[in-house]
């Protein structure tokens, strides 16, 4: 199918009130709005606490989930992380159609489900109902984190991008914190159904937007504004040729689907990013688990759970920040994201090791605070690097590929793992200092990543694109502005 390259470009360059800089303003929004929903149901107030009963028989009724639904802490645990297999899930999926179909609709389809499940969440009677709840905003969150990044990262100013991109990310952390506060407010004054009720409302215009505004257009992505393309829609409904091209259609996306995958893993750059990330992210997801019951344990602290959430909200603010603006006033390159990323990494790595070598709490916490700040400062330029090494049309799937992998091999895992080595050591420092040593590791694979070439010949520090022949792809015509792109399908 050949597209009328001109009325596209007519339609690209018409006025639109959704301007890119709003669109990345807005992505930031919905962005604290799902994390407020991750901070809320680890709160008191919306959480609560689980029914108690003493041994002459009297039970406490408990409060919030655990209390209402009667879940052990088993059960509270799996609600609190239930989201993840959708978004581990459908994060391809979602990255996969985004090429036929309208990212910015995609979006809407996926922020539609999340504030159903939210509300849903509002109406749960038992564990079942809110753990599919729960499963389904990760589902509404996978259509979001795989398409935003890439939309800002095309559309933020050439000298900006890295710290557009930091404040996206920024806006996880400020979510998490407003969360906390979100749900002891408002679960201990009008209970904690209301407070999905309220992350439902919120979260609606949101889901309208992505139907109602007039699409803006992502490099490599659909340019037709149906689904599916390839349906002649004028079939009957019960058709066997409409049904025969709704098979083709699903054939299609599959086959596509799995030459992508080969085409990134065939990117070296972008394995070996991703293999740093599944390291880095091991550490730093047994950080969140186990940090605040290692302080308490080698510190007696009290209230490690403020304290360590205080230095983690500091430090990741500050590092995530500073990374980006760093790597700006670098020029953001491939190359000087990749040394970024091994010199942040391994000082992250030498301080926190070396706080955890001191047994004066106000040392550890300085130390603790640094190494953090340096460790976080590679959020930013891992996203950078897993952007800027595949082609534009297979951005998406890099980002959903990549949040994936690293769930799966690193923050999953590493909380057991973590727990199995402490069970055998007995000893929080020690192992804690063998944790560590992985942040070396993921500074050593990112090393290597600066003297890599892909294997396809594209380099976005060179700001070429340099299309494939091994299957359908995209070719860019270039409008008045360098970087924009209109891309037309092409059989090859």
């Amino acid at each position: 199918m050949v597209i009328d390259t001109a009325a596209l470009s007519d339609e690209a360059q018409a006025p639109s009130w959704f301007t890119p800089k709003r669109l990345i303003v807005a992505f930031c929004v919905i962005n604290v709005v799902n994390s407020v929903d991750r901070g809320a149901i680890a709160s008191n107030g919306v959480n609560g606490s689980p029914r108690i009963c003493t041994e002459s028989g009297m039970c406490s009724d408990g409060s919030g989930i655990q209390g209402d639904l009667n879940l052990n802490n088993f059960r509270d645990g799996v609600i609190s992380s239930a989201f993840m297999v959708g978004l581990l899930v459908a994060s391809p999926i979602f990255a996969s159609l985004a090429k036929s179909i309208d990212p910015f609709r995609l979006i809407g389809v996926g922020l539609s489900v999340w504030t159903l499940a939210a509300a849903g969440c509002g109406f749960s009677v038992d564990f079942w109902s809110l753990t599919i709840c729960r499963m389904l905003i990760g589902v509404g969150e996978a259509s979001f984190l795989s398409l935003a990044p890439p939309f800002i990262d095309e559309n933020a100013p050439v000298d900006q991008r890295a710290a557009c991109l930091g404040i996206f990310f920024v806006s996880t952390s400020v979510g998490n914190a407003v969360g906390y506060v979100y749900g002891g407010l408002v679960g201990a004054s009008l209970g904690w159904r209301c407070a999905f009720f309220g992350e439902a409302i919120i979260m609606l215009p949101f889901a309208f937007l992505g139907f109602t505004m007039k699409p803006l257009h992502m490099k490599g992505m659909s340019t037709d504004r149906r689904f599916p393309t390839s349906l002649n829609e004028d079939l009957p409904e019960h058709s066997s040729k409409k049904h025969s091209s709704y098979l083709s259609f699903t054939s299609s996306q599959l086959s596509t689907f799995w030459l992508d995958i080969q085409a990134l893993l065939h990117e070296k750059k972008y394995v070996i990013n991703m293999l740093g990330f599944i390291a880095y992210t091991f550490v730093f997801g047994a950080y969140s688990y186990w940090a605040p019951k290692a302080g308490y344990s080698i510190y007696q602290m009290n209230n490690a759970d403020f304290v360590f959430g205080g230095m983690t909200l500091s430090g990741g603010t500050l590092g995530t920040l500073g990374g980006s603006i760093i790597l700006d006033r670098m020029n953001s390159t491939v190359s000087n994201a990749f040394k970024l990323l091994s010199a942040t990494t391994f000082f992250g790595a030498i301080f926190c090791t070396s706080a955890f070598c001191f047994s004066n709490l106000y040392v550890f916490m300085v130390l603790y605070v640094i190494g953090e700040i340096f460790g976080l400062a590679a959020t930013v330029p891992v996203n950078f690097v897993n952007l800027h090494t595949v082609k534009p049309s297979l951005r998406p799937l890099a980002m959903a590929m990549l949040t994936v992998s690293v769930r799966i091999f690193g923050a999953v895992p590493s909380t057991p793992l973590v727990g199995i080595l402490q069970d055998k050591v007995d000893n929080w420092r020690t192992s804690f200092l063998i944790l560590n040593s992985l942040l070396f590791l993921a500074s050593g694979i990112w090393f290597i990543g600066i003297f890599l070439h892909n294997a396809d010949g594209y380099s976005e520090d060179n700001k070429n694109l340099v299309t494939s022949t091994k299957h359908s792809d995209v070719i860019p015509l270039l409008l008045n502005k360098p970087d924009d792109a209109i891309y037309t399908s092409t059989s090859l």
